[in-house]
């Protein structure tokens, strides 16, 4: 081995150690809070809840889930942005911040600069579901009904701005095609709509379409992931017929900018851990999402990405959240 390369392996391995010396030396207050912003019994919520003890045993010290849920889930993350920056306040969240960051116009706070990413949980993807009573049963012909009746397939949302909606925004550019936007106050409405056949198309989780999909009502025709999914096996992926489609939906842990970098770290390591456990792979596996270990550094990478895709189809459909 050369000298440089030596050095190189050196010098790695020596900030490796000082990064974890200085996760180690991370001390955290007596009760640490992790705020949902999402209502109780939420997948957020629970998701929240099975990571909160194992957390508590990790830092050791008490850890406790609080639900604030409204404003677009930004009562609840305004509320850990601007909070105490010691590790006694953590954000749990999905894309629906950066969705809301990026339709909203007088956001209270910044996403780029007021929250750090900590750990990305899980990430997986979502599916593209029909009413059965449709004759669309491939993502191709999702494409081809579209293109041969322009503003006339419709697709249902949990409301305007959210992740349904500008996922479902990106796929009419990438298909090249306009499907007719139906918003409701909820995914529950929506989802039970595409059922009845009130709707033709919705991008959402499995665990929120499997109930229908079992009942003859709702058919899943392609997962939104760039490639197909072992979650669904047989499952063509969306861009499959819509070249360049993808969007994924993942949960991601936050504290407030200016958080020490040992705690930053701490927090990453035990997440990163606690995402593997069998409680939280149990958890995600009914909608194909597998654990992730990503250095904030790549998560905040990530996510500026989104934001400034979400931003210009925002810009370019006028969406505007409500």
């Amino acid at each position: 081995m050369s000298k440089s390369l030596a050095a190189f392996f050196s010098t790695v391995a020596l900030s490796a150690l000082a990064s974890v010396a200085l996760a180690q030396q991370a001390t955290f207050p007596p009760l640490v809070r992790i705020v949902v912003p999402f209502p109780g019994g939420a997948i957020t919520d629970i998701t929240a809840r099975t990571v909160a003890p194992q957390l508590a045993a990790r830092l050791g010290t008490t850890v406790i889930v609080e639900n604030r849920a409204g404003g677009s889930t930004l009562i609840g993350s305004g509320a850990v942005a601007k909070g105490p920056k010691d590790g006694s306040m953590l954000l749990l969240t999905t894309p629906s911040l950066v969705t809301v960051a990026a339709t909203m116009p007088n956001m209270p706070f910044d996403l780029n600069n007021d929250l750090i990413p900590v750990a990305m949980l899980t990430e997986g993807p979502m599916l593209i579901a029909v009413s059965t009573k449709t004759d669309i049963k491939s993502p191709a012909d999702l494409v081809a009904a579209a293109r041969a009746k322009p503003d006339t397939v419709t697709y249902g949302t949990s409301g305007v701005g959210t992740l349904g909606h500008l996922a479902s925004e990106l796929l009419n550019d990438a298909a090249g095609v306009q499907m007719r936007h139906i918003p409701y106050k909820g995914s529950a409405q929506a989802v039970t709509d595409l059922a009845a056949g009130n709707i033709d198309m919705l991008i959402g989780a499995h665990s929120s379409l499997a109930p229908h999909v079992k009942g003859g009502r709702v058919r899943e025709i392609a997962v939104t992931s760039r490639q197909p999914s072992a979650a669904f096996p047989g499952m063509p992926a969306m861009a499959s017929a819509a070249p360049g489609f993808a969007t994924d939906i993942w949960t991601v842990v936050f504290v407030p900018a200016g958080t020490p970098a040992a705690i930053v770290q701490r927090l990453n390591r035990e997440l990163n851990e606690i995402a593997k456990s069998k409680e939280l792979r149990d958890l995600m596996l009914a909608d194909g999402a597998n654990p992730m270990t990503m250095s904030p550094e790549e998560i905040s990478r990530r996510i500026r990405e989104s934001l400034a895709t979400y931003k210009k189809v925002a810009a370019t459909k006028n969406i505007v959240a409500e």
